[in-house]
């Protein structure tokens, strides 16, 4: 049976010795008071709600599946679900970041990564149910009216209502422009829904009482494409006006999707036939409301494959340590044993190393992430505001990417750690490589992800926000770059630094006479991008690491962490230079194919 322990000291270690959050958060009102022992005892209470309550129930919701009842449309979770749901409510834990005018406890959003991040790797398809919650919150707390806010948020904020969102139509994904969801006025200043909805995480369930829906729709005058959409408060059940559930409204699950993975989460087939709905926000401007969701749900993704890497390279190095197979090449190790346990095997290493890298990596860009999140949102400073809101949209793009890839490479690593045993669903290996496949195609698939960051966010301002991550970089590069004991981490990173100006130039100047040339390197793009991001993470980690190892500090943390550092430089970063490679030969290659692929 596979295994997970929180790993709190690493979180600990970002968010107090590298990134020291609490200076950062000292600065915003609402959290000037929060200290690091606050935000450590929440979070290991929160870690004990993910290691004994949900993750156990991982494997049998995998076994078990939702199940639809096709005459009342109800939906039935996996046994426990329910249960560990209730617990989870009445345990506050739903409103842990929310904002205290509906009830929430106010925390800073960096302690909900972190508790996001526990029951990601406790079971990913039981936290999409709250998860999804807080980005449908998160819209509607910012564009909801007063009286929205007021229906509906203190039941969200509480966990008594969840939250989907629903834009995906059987015709179109990604082309929201193309949806045919029609939405007509009513004479009370309501609407009414008619379409058909896919692929809707979490939409529908037995865990609450009420779901919110927010739906992208039509108006009849609508323009044609995205410009034409609008976006609708839809509930399962309509509330009245003293907050109560009022009739079932008509929308529901028409079936659930049979998946590779996340067999846990009903994934469902929405159908409205008249619902009734609210607006949320101005007619034709529905985007604007969803992207707060959609920028939200990417972030939770990278953050879901983060937490399938920790708890994948968790069993993985329980394993390699356990099980035996040959002699070490350099000859016996356990000598009082038939033969080695295959952690002494170099490749063996590699993948359990790469695999931590990723994770530890991973979580410092996600904790950093959150923090800037906290500034947009909450700091009194107008310029920083801006600047970390611009560094939040060049970097949304990566988390999601980088890690969902990093994520669903280092769980077929661990598998492969396990042997046959890896194949074999009791050891649970297999469940996390199913369940890491979906986060590279969902909330925008990882190929939008890279158009998305070299067209919009990188091309599209004249790299003005990567010259601010740049800054970031020389910054560090100028503190540390005299220092011998920190060169194996600076020099590569300075020398990408440099590189990646001209690379981003050369990229953009082909791609102004073609398209195409764009298209064609966004995806090794991100990737070194990804590494950019993660090296200078990594390098602050090895910079903190070194100093407390000269310090005198005895604790073996740290040595860990120098060792991680060095072969994350040495193994996983010099794929920059390949990638570059490959993005400079261009889109003939791929273009150019036709008899290839008639």
């Amino acid at each position: 049976m596979p295994v997970y322990n929180p790993p709190l000291r690493d979180m600990q270690f970002v968010m107090h010795e590298v990134l020291k959050v609490t200076d950062d958060l000292k600065a915003i009102p609402a959290h000037a008071e929060i200290d690091a022992d606050t935000i450590n005892a929440v979070l290991e209470e929160g870690g004990k709600f993910a290691s004994q309550v949900i993750f156990p129930l991982n494997i049998s919701g995998d076994t078990e599946g939702c199940k639809l009842d096709q005459k009342t449309h109800e939906v039935t979770t996996p046994k426990g679900f329910k249960e560990a749901y209730k617990t989870y409510v009445d345990g506050g834990w739903a409103a842990l970041s929310c904002d205290p005018a509906f009830g929430g406890q106010g925390l800073p959003l960096v302690v909900n990564q972190c508790m996001y991040e526990m029951m990601n790797s406790a079971n990913q398809a039981w936290t999409m149910y709250p998860g999804l919650t807080h980005g449908a919150y998160a819209s509607l707390h910012t564009f909801g009216t007063d009286e929205q806010k007021a229906t509906y948020l203190h039941k969200m904020t509480s966990g008594e209502w969840t939250g989907t969102m629903c834009l995906t139509e059987p015709h179109c994904g990604t082309d929201l422009g193309l949806m045919r969801t029609k939405a007509e006025p009513q004479p009370d200043g309501t609407y009414k829904l008619t379409g058909n909805k896919i692929f809707i995480s979490a939409g529908e369930h037995d865990m609450a009482e009420n779901i919110i829906h927010l739906v992208l729709a039509r108006l009849p005058d609508a323009p044609p494409g995205i410009k034409g959409v609008s976006l609708f408060i839809v509930p399962k059940f309509n509330v009245n006006k003293d907050g109560t559930l009022g009739e079932r409204n008509g929308i529901y699950c028409g079936g659930l999707e049979h998946k590779m993975g996340i067999h846990g989460n009903a994934t469902a087939q929405i159908v409205m036939d008249g619902a009734i709905g609210t607006m949320v926000g101005q007619p034709n401007k529905g985007m604007q409301g969803m992207f707060v969701m959609m920028n939200a749900a990417r972030l939770g993704v990278g953050n879901q494959s983060l937490g399938l890497t920790e708890v994948a390279y968790q069993n993985a190095l329980a394993y390699a340590k356990d099980r035996i197979q040959m002699r070490s090449l350099t000859g016996p190790k356990a000598k009082d044993k038939p033969a080695d346990p295959i952690i002494v095997h170099p490749d063996v290493r590699r993948m359990l190393l790469t695999a931590k890298a990723y994770a530890e990596g991973g979580r410092a860009l996600a904790i950093f992430c959150s923090v800037l999140l906290e500034k947009v949102h909450g700091h009194p400073d107008e310029k920083v505001r801006k600047d970390s809101d611009d560094m939040l949209s060049l970097l949304t793009p990566i988390t999601k990417a980088f890690l969902t890839d990093n994520g669903y490479n280092a769980a077929t690593q661990c598998q492969q750690v396990f042997g046959g045993h890896g194949y074999i669903k009791e050891w649970g290996m297999e469940q996390f490589v199913r369940d890491a496949r979906i986060n590279m195609i969902y909330e925008g698939t990882n190929t939008i992800q890279s158009l998305d960051l070299l067209g919009r966010k990188v091309l599209g301002n004249n790299g003005a926000t990567l010259k601010k991550f740049g800054k970031l970089v020389g910054a560090l590069v100028m503190e540390e770059g005299v220092n011998e004991k920190m060169a194996e981490f600076i020099n590569p990173l300075a020398v990408l630094g440099e590189q990646i100006t001209k690379f981003t130039t050369e990229i953009g100047f082909k791609g102004l006479q073609n398209a195409d040339e764009v298209g064609a390197a966004a995806v090794d793009y991100l990737r070194v991008a990804g590494h950019l991001v993660f090296g200078y993470f990594w390098a602050r980690m090895a910079q903190v690491a070194l100093r407390e190892i000269a310090a005198g500090n005895t604790d073996p943390f740290y040595v860990a962490k120098l060792q991680t550092a060095r072969f994350y430089f040495a193994k996983l970063f010099p794929e920059t230079a390949t990638l570059m490679r490959t993005a400079r030969s261009g889109s003939k290659v791929l273009m150019d194919t036709d008899a290839a692929l008639a």
